[in-house]
């Protein structure tokens, strides 16, 4: 896929890159890096096998420094395996919903390295790599000199540097998305609920055909056929996955199936190709979207995705504010200690970004997950 005026942002903080693929300053595709949590789709290990269950269609292969054993289906192609065999295998979804990696053996590249031990062989590709294939054309913009650092050098040469990737329109479009309701075309709105089942969506007319003269029905189908490619953008944009049902706005359920055809051209232009099921006797839409990566979700209420929000915040607070001398503390609970001791990437980022020292400072005083920013 390419545009003329595509354009990919890749703006800092500690911890953690938000990447926005752009058409006409409207965000089309959005990622969260974190560059020392990387979900693992696409890496590639020689790992060794723990268990077959043939009740579940499936091998459980346990991965060298993860803390999960991934599935490997049958379906596969390998064959009968054996406990304590070492197979060559790929990441095809990350951890999610409570479920561990699940795992591929198909086409993978014929030049990895040899040896018998398990390891991991090969990364996968980071967000950017990612939406710099799918984008080829686009100009990346970056607002950190060292996000160049992670990319290959192949990308270098379309890397632009700005005092900000997300202007101040891009950025509200992705603090957004941090919200459970949408705001749609026409004065509609649409609610997301997750859950650990589906997530359920639920469009709301409002007021937007109070003002049309046209009769009830006609208008509603109207306002929702304009909504709904607006929509299903959001499902793209916040990775959401597995099972949707969407329960569109004040349409009786005969009239609804004829909205199908507007959802299934609109989702042809998703990469992950879900799948439009139709409307079911209640006149719930459902689309079937394939499980890959993390939904936005998951990683924005994940501890780890508080604390980064709440770094994020103090970054944008002290950037372009002379320097002081003063550290910026961090009061912690013992879990959020161990937290920021095990990623020292987000206070030394912390100092790039900002020229101020972030100091973590355990206080027992504090549940364990708690924390806060001392004057």
């Amino acid at each position: 896929m390419a545009f003329v005026s595509a354009r990919l942002c890749a703006s800092s903080s500690p911890g953690e890159i938000r990447i926005a693929a752009t058409l006409d300053g409207i965000m089309q595709e959005f990622a969260l890096w974190r560059p020392d949590m990387p979900d693992g789709v696409g890496d590639i290990y020689r790992a060794r096998v723990s268990a077959h269950a043939p009740a579940l269609g499936g091998t459980f292969v346990t991965l060298p420094g993860q803390e999960q054993a991934g599935f490997l289906p049958d379906s596969e192609g390998l064959g009968a395996l054996t406990q304590g065999q070492t197979v060559l295998v790929t990441v095809t979804r990350s951890a999610q919903g409570g479920k561990g990696v699940r795992l591929g053996a198909r086409n993978l590249p014929p030049d990895l390295p040899g040896g018998a031990d398990p390891r991991l062989l090969r990364r996968g590709p980071t967000p950017l790599e990612r939406l710099a294939a799918r984008y080829p054309d686009a100009p990346i913009v970056i607002d950190d000199a060292a996000i160049a650092t992670l990319l290959p050098t192949s990308l270098h040469p379309r890397l632009t540097r700005a005092s900000s990737a997300f202007d101040s329109d891009l950025r509200a479009q992705a603090d957004a998305l941090e919200e459970a309701t949408v705001a749609l075309p026409g004065g509609m709105s649409a609610s997301i609920t997750p859950t650990p089942a589906l997530v359920a969506i639920d469009m709301d007319g409002g007021a937007a055909t109070s003002m049309d003269r046209r009769p009830k029905q006609t208008a509603q189908f109207a306002a929702n056929r304009d909504a709904l490619p607006d929509l299903m953008r959001q499902l793209r944009l916040r990775n959401l996955s597995g099972a949707i049902v969407v329960d569109v706005a004040g349409l009786a359920i005969r009239k609804r199936r004829a909205l199908g055809e507007t959802i299934e051209t609109v989702l042809r232009d998703d990469p992950l190709r879900p799948r439009f099921l139709g409307f079911t006797a209640l006149g719930l839409a459902e689309i079937v979207r394939p499980r890959v990566h993390p939904p936005l979700h998951e990683l924005f209420h994940s501890r780890e995705g508080r604390m980064l929000h709440a770094l994020r915040g103090q970054m944008q607070a002290h950037r372009g504010m002379p320097p002081n001398g003063q550290p910026v503390r961090l009061a912690c609970g013992h879990g959020i200690m161990q937290m920021m001791q095990d990623h020292p990437a987000w206070v030394e980022d912390f100092m790039r970004l900002t020229g101020r020292v972030l100091a973590p400072v355990a206080d027992p005083a504090l549940p364990a997950h708690g924390w806060r920013f001392e004057p």
